[in-house]
């Protein structure tokens, strides 16, 4: 069942570029599907800072599809990008992959035991599994094809015949002193940078210059294969192109009008798909936005294609909690398939839509990620009760769907932190699991694990592989006899008050009653008595009696929440570590 589009008051960022995006197509283009557009160099693994580059486009053309209009997000696989360096720590490769550089991306052989053809396919079949998963509908266009069919043949014999022109746009800049840098609160994305540097967006070349002139169009080697190439003549009227490779040697002479096997540099060809494609819509990251890059040069050169620059907003920084920023040289890097093994599509995409596109964001590997789904769980609640300000609303409506339908969630969604503790206590074990979560609401049990599904996969997935070995609750196989033996009679009174309580308040609640009330009636209060209601120091006796039950149950000062874990541990177990 379809979304029903938000009112346009819940002005939030993605309300307000589809407005934008909707007019712009209606001035450009009326009658035809809005256009909106990003890039990816499948170059290596595709993070989650590039994930920004899909997510951006693709919740403003949901919104415009949610107001009834046709879109089309064009993703276009920058797969016939050179292959520039070797990344570090990718499985199945070797020093050996160096003699592939300045090849195309789709020459270059797959990573070993790779069901994929090539390089370029192995990395971008898993983004698009990912991003089925996360509901993002779009149509990709593999540059590798675009090329080698002849389909940009004209565009590109319009920018050699219009070289001078183009090299006297970019003879602008080169002729600039670059800007002092400004310090940025967060690092550039590297990999952004180096597929940049890669496709002549930052660093690289803005074509071939020599004694023969300026050309914009760059040759892949007859004989290596290679892009060390130089253009050492050119003629209009024929069309007859001659270079020569540095690499290997080889030089030849072909008509350009029926030779497929070469591209534009970046600085010219993104503009020229931009107008090839009718784009209205694409953002860009910081690299291709600032002073003299690809963006700001594009929008002077798409005007030799007879287009137009889109509409696009700078986006910045995606952060990982508790890691460096992310760079594709280095592997390692946390990609969107990674995210989606802990968490649910519909706390990712919430992620990309509740900030704008100019501000950074981390998204949680570490315990953070159990306060972030604290966060969601509490919207979720308050959207339901009607309690949700308008731009939460409307960014939740975009987190859980599209204009096509809601996205598959988990039946029941318990808290995040508590399906991690018990999935850590019971390792593995589902019978355990399901056991323990049905004492949660002994009035409302699951049935199945399968309620808890896939939130609960997501939760184990977290604590087996980004919880590290010393932070995992192993629950003790006998009493620590010495350390029962030396409490004080305080002590061994608190765990007799929580042990006659143990049976009448089995459920998540009615511990999380019983343990915080212990030390209050210890102290000589009601166990409903509110903190307004107590002294400061019932808040230490509370502490000090949390540390006790962690040490006898499981041998530190702290670990999962107390009743998750005293469900997780089972009554007669916690009895005989308590020493009944």
């Amino acid at each position: 069942m379809p979304i029903v589009a938000q009112s346009t008051e819940t002005t939030d960022w993605v309300s307000r570029f589809a407005d934008e995006v909707i007019e712009e197509s209606e001035r450009r283009a009326p009658g035809k599907p809005v256009v909106v557009a990003s890039g990816l160099s499948p170059s290596g693994p595709i993070h989650l800072g590039n994930l920004r580059e899909v997510m951006t486009p693709h919740l403003v053309a949901d919104e415009v599809r949610r107001r009834g209009h046709r879109v089309r997000h064009l993703i276009s696989w920058d797969d016939y990008d050179r292959y520039r360096k070797v990344p570090a720590d990718v499985p199945g490769v070797d020093k050996t992959w160096s003699e592939h550089i300045g090849k195309p991306l789709t020459s270059v052989p797959a990573p070993k035991g790779s069901a994929h053809p090539n390089w370029a396919e192995h990395f971008k079949a898993a983004m698009v599994e990912s991003l089925a998963e996360l509901g993002v509908e779009f149509d990709g266009i593999s540059q590798t094809a675009q090329y080698t069919s002849g389909v940009y043949r004209e565009q590109i014999l319009h920018a050699m015949k219009h070289r001078g022109d183009i090299d006297a746009i970019l003879g602008q800049y080169r002729t600039k002193k670059a800007p002092a840098k400004k310090q940025q609160q967060k690092p550039v994305d590297e990999a952004e940078l180096e597929a940049a540097e890669g496709s002549g967006a930052a660093g690289e070349d803005d074509g071939s210059s020599g004694a023969a002139g300026y050309f914009p169009y760059k040759p892949y080697c007859g004989n290596c294969e290679k892009d060390f190439t130089t253009v050492t003549s050119y003629d209009d009227g024929s069309t007859e192109l001659t270079y020569a490779c540095t690499e290997c040697g080889f030089s030849e002479t072909v008509r350009l009008n029926e030779f497929n096997r070469g591209k534009l540099v970046w600085k010219v060809d993104w503009p020229m798909r931009w107008a090839y494609e009718g784009v209205i819509f694409e953002p860009s990251g910081v690299d291709h936005s600032s002073p003299g890059s690809s963006f700001q040069v594009g929008g002077q050169i798409v005007g030799i294609f007879g287009g137009e620059q889109p509409i696009g907003p700078m986006y910045a920084f995606v952060g990982i909690s508790g890691m460096a920023k992310m760079s594709s040289s280095k592997g390692g890097v946390p990609t969107p398939g990674d995210a989606l093994k802990i968490m649910e599509p519909q706390l990712l995409r919430w992620l990309y839509a509740r900030r704008r596109p100019n501000q950074s964001f981390k998204i949680a590997f570490d315990q953070e990620i159990q306060r972030l789904y604290d966060e969601w769980d509490r919207l979720d609640a308050k959207v339901d009760d009607g309690s949700a300000l308008p731009g939460d609303v409307a960014a939740h409506s975009r987190a859980v769907g599209t204009a096509g339908g809601e996205l598959p969630r988990t039946p029941r969604p318990l808290p995040y932190r508590t399906l991690a503790s018990v999935a850590d206590i019971t390792g593995g074990h589902t019978d355990q699991a399901l056991r323990i979560l049905s004492d949660l609401d002994p009035s409302n049990p699951l049935g199945s694990l399968d309620e808890a599904r896939p939130r609960y996969d997501k939760a184990e997935a977290w604590i087996n592989n980004h919880v590290p070995a010393d932070q995992r609750t192993i629950v003790r196989a006998e009493p620590d006899a010495e350390l029962l033996k030396s409490l004080d009679e305080q002590g061994q009174r608190s765990l007799r008050l929580l042990l006659d309580g143990l049976a009448a308040n089995w459920s998540l609640d009615g511990l999380t009653h019983l343990v915080y009330g212990v030390p209050k009636v210890q102290a000589g209060f009601s166990a409903d008595a509110t903190p307004k209601e107590l002294p400061p120091e019932i808040k230490t006796a509370q502490r000090s009696f949390f540390a006790l039950l962690y040490h006898l149950l499981v041998g530190r000062d702290t670990g999962p929440r107390l009743p998750t874990l005293l469900l997780a541990v089972g009554q007669d177990r916690v009895r005989a570590l308590l020493g009944e």
